[in-house]
Formats: C-alpha cells, sequence, structure tokens
C-alpha cells in the first residue's frame, strides 16, 4: 500500500487533501485510481487509512477510512552525526539511518573530509538529501520525514549537539567492548542520543578531545575497522534492537 505525507492542517472534515508533488506522482507515476487505497501519516503520530475520492490538477482529495495511533517510531529521538563522505556515499547513508529509526541527520564537515562544500553546494546537496528522507520515510512507514540539516562545521556540531540526553562518539582508541556494552544498556527510552561519525580516515585526536570535553562518550564498534558508511548504520542498528526490547 502507498504511504504518503502531509502536515496536520491538510486533515479536516474526515478528508485529507494532498498537495505539491505527490499529486503528480500518485496521478502520473504510480497512476492511482479513485476508490484506492493508501495510508498517511501527518507527521503528528497519527496515520490514515484513506481511499482515494477524486483526482484534481493540482489536488488529491482522500476519504479517511480509520484512524489510529502511529506506532512506527523509537521511543527515543537518535540524531546521527555524521562526516562528510566522498562520492554520493552520503545519499546511502541518509537512506539506511532513515529505515533505521534517525530522527535526525546532521552532516559534518570534520577536517579529514575530502569532501568540501560552498554554500551553494551544500544546499543543492541538503535539497536532495531531503528527498531521499522522504522517500526512505515513506518505504520504512515512518511517521515523520526526518529533517536534515544544514552542513556543520565541527563546534557547530558540538553546540548542536549540547541538549542532548546522552552523546556517543566510535573511537579506535576507545575501551573494550564491556564498556561499550554497558553505556549503551544505560540508554533509557525517551533519552535524545547524538551519534558522531568520522569520514573516511575518522576524526582527529583533537576532534575527539573535544566531544569528549562536550560530554561524549568514547566507544568500541568491534575489533574489525568499518567504513563511514558502515559505522552509522551499527550504531544506529544496536540502539533500534536496544531500544525496541521493550
Amino acid at each position: 500500500m502507498q504511504h504518503f505525507f502531509v502536515v496536520p492542517d491538510q486533515v479536516r472534515d474526515g478528508y485529507i487533501e494532498i498537495t505539491g508533488s505527490d499529486v503528480n506522482h500518485m496521478k502520473n507515476v504510480l497512476r492511482m485510481k479513485t476508490g484506492e487505497q493508501l495510508e498517511i501519516s501527518d507527521g503528528n503520530n497519527k496515520k490514515y487509512l484513506c481511499e482515494i475520492e477524486s483526482l484534481e490538477a493540482d489536488k488529491v482529495m482522500a476519504r479517511i477510512l480509520e484512524e489510529r495511533e502511529a506506532e512506527n517510531e523509537l521511543p527515543s529521538k537518535l540524531y546521527l552525526f555524521q562526516g562528510l563522505p566522498k562520492s554520493d556515499k552520503m545519499e546511502l547513508i541518509i537512506q539506511k539511518a532513515v529505515e533505521l529509526g534517525a530522527w535526525e541527520v546532521i552532516p559534518v564537515a570534520t577536517k579529514r573530509a575530502v569532501v568540501k562544500l560552498d554554500q551553494k553546494k551544500a544546499a543543492k546537496k541538503r535539497e536532495r538529501w531531503s528527498g531521499i528522507s522522504e522517500s526512505a520515510a515513506k518505504q520504512a512507514g515512518r511517521n515523520v520525514i526526518p529533517e536534515i540539516k544544514q552542513v556543520m562545521n565541527f563546534q557547530e556540531a558540538l553546540s548542536y549537539a549540547k541538549s542532548l540526553d546522552v552523546l556517543l562518539i566510535p573511537y579506535e582508541l576507545a575501551e573494550g567492548m564491556q564498556a561499550t556494552k554497558e553505556r549503551i544498556q544505560a540508554i533509557q527510552p525517551g533519552q535524545s542520543v547524538g551519534i558522531f561519525i568520522g569520514p573516511e580516515g575518522g576524526f582527529e585526536q583533537e576532534e575527539v578531545k573535544l566531544a569528549m570535553e562536550a560530554g561524549a562518550y568514547p566507544i568500541t564498534l568491534g575489533r574489525r575497522i568499518l567504513r563511514t558508511e558502515t559505522a552509522g548504520m551499527t550504531m544506529l542498528s544496536v540502539l533500534m534492537y536496544h531500544l525496541e526490547q521493550e
């Protein structure tokens, strides 16, 4: 069943009005017809089973058949602070992060990042990344579309992360696996968690030091060296498993 997102204002009087690019996608790509059923999330923890009542030039009207509380989100908000990787790896990282339950993805320009984006290029990249987030959220049945923040430098990222309850930074010189297990097991549902992942080549020691001074806990991901596009997925998978055990 196809899945779409709206904002709460589009839900009224037993109907949902779909506008924007989704209209063309529904009519000309998916070739949906009146009477066809679909799921719609309002980004406010509600999900609706609907039936298409009309397809017009600039909008689609869907009649609400059933309303229910959405329970697809993790009990904690996970923030992935991802060091900018080379080529198109960021697209894969965002897609998988959204599927695994990330609340936000924050691209970070670290010292060892090969990719350098000026303001114009960063804005264009962010627009594409946001589209990938929306597509992944639809595919995964998410209740919300995770926001892809603008590219931040490392200091800006640390400042943004200050309000989070737990900060984790995988680091090759971190203590053994037992300490990492204890740190993850201590995370409680409802706590917000920031995960800092370095680019190819990892973080510089000074960056790790700054992160630890900001309250980040260094952890290990095991004895193997993981690629930057693998490390974030590993952390999100571990946290998803931990948080969804209840």
